[in-house]
């Protein structure tokens, strides 16, 4: 009767503040939404400015060909002098210039056609696409010519098609059993992200529980530590569960994301709610004041978004810092979760970081168990 009262006590307390709902649920879905629109553009084209210098059908028809391109779009520049500057004042990326004597040149076939091709050394990721179809075009026309010296030397279509043939073939096979995009990182990586937030809302709690005297007048009654921590765990680890289920589904509705295998999505969550309320637990007893449980809090979430790769592909991450974040709960359970979205993994395929959670998660309330009667007598005093 004394836990539900506690735990029923705690919930109308965590449900009637509106900086839990805040923290919980409307700033994670805030990232979703920001991110997650920035990096799944995928309508975005490459500019191209050029000047036709040679105004030939050769020039014409390679500049047809950059066009015919998605995501290619030509743009023709007035002032090759002015554009330069523009470039080098950092107003724009490129410009690509066509040599009067272009068709002449092709059609010599001695010399090479000349195209100058200037660039912001600051913009690799616009120029760097640009540059590698230019390079293809240019191989396109390089083919061309040796098909064309070829057929003078009497030898047949078949005969050259199977010499300029590539040899070696790559065939490129999706693994994956869903597609992959920016809202399969963003939507598991901001959930596990806000929900070690549950943290500070624990650290508020038990000092709020220190201050008005609740702790110290517990003293007198039969209420043993365990249940009284039960009572102010219960509640949160309900908070994470619905956080979670609400950012989940969010992603599911408004970014059809594929959550996979229920089932196991709903086990990673448990574990991944015991994990971030056990350490909250933890936490909540063990610091000196509550800016320093905040304080904490920050630096564990932040942290281990960084090197648990929330943000961004964990790939990406230096070695170290990949060595450094597999030790991180966070690591364990956006990796659990993409595995099940994007890999079709069940329960059984991602036992190991169910149990890194679930340890992570006992530590905490073994630790909260082992000093709450010096937390206790910290509130007496």
């Amino acid at each position: 009767m004394m836990l539900m009262s506690i735990i029923s006590k705690e919930l109308k307390i965590i449900l009637r503040e509106k900086g839990n709902f805040f923290f919980l649920i409307v700033m994670p879905i805030f990232f979703i939404v920001l991110f997650g629109s920035i990096f799944s553009n995928t309508n975005s084209s490459f500019n191209v400015p050029y000047i036709d210098l040679d105004q030939s059908d050769s020039s014409k028809a390679f500049l047809s060909q950059l066009n015919g391109i998605d995501g290619f779009e030509l743009e023709k520049v007035a002032n090759e002098q002015n554009h330069i500057d523009q470039i080098e004042a950092g107003n724009s990326s490129s410009l690509l210039v066509i040599q009067e004597d272009f068709e002449e040149t092709i059609a010599s076939g001695i010399a090479k056609a000349r195209l100058k091709f200037y660039q912001d050394p600051t913009a690799t990721q616009v120029v760097a696409p640009i540059n590698a179809v230019l390079e293809n075009i240019a191989n396109a026309y390089r083919e061309q010519k040796l098909s064309s010296a070829m057929r003078q030397l009497g030898l047949t279509d078949t005969e050259t098609e199977s010499i300029l043939m590539p040899p070696i073939n790559i065939e490129e096979i999706n693994t994956s059993s869903t597609q992959v995009d920016a809202i399969t990182q963003f939507v598991p990586g901001y959930t596990v992200m806000f929900v070690f937030f549950i943290m500070i809302t624990m650290v508020r709690r038990f000092f709020k529980e220190k201050e008005s005297g609740m702790l110290s007048r517990m003293q007198s009654t039969p209420v043993k530590p365990i249940v009284y921590l039960i009572g102010m765990w219960i509640p949160a680890l309900i908070s994470v569960l619905i956080q979670c289920t609400v950012l989940l589904a969010f992603g599911r509705i408004v970014y059809s994301l594929d959550l996979g295998n229920l089932l196991a999505i709903s086990i990673i969550v448990i574990c991944l709610a015991i994990c971030s309320t056990g350490l909250g637990l933890a936490l909540a007893v063990c610091v000196t004041g509550e800016n320093q449980g905040l304080a904490l809090t920050q630096v564990f979430t932040m942290g281990g978004a960084v090197l648990a790769g929330l943000w961004f592909p964990f790939e990406l991450l230096p070695s170290f810092a990949q060595t450094i974040g597999q030790f991180t709960p966070q690591y364990w359970a956006q990796t659990g979760l993409q595995d099940v979205m994007v890999r079709g993994a069940l329960a059984g395929d991602v036992w190991q970081g169910l149990l890194v959670l679930l340890g992570y998660g006992a530590l905490g309330i073994l630790i909260a168990l082992s000093r709450f009667k010096q937390y206790i007598r910290s509130a007496i005093n």
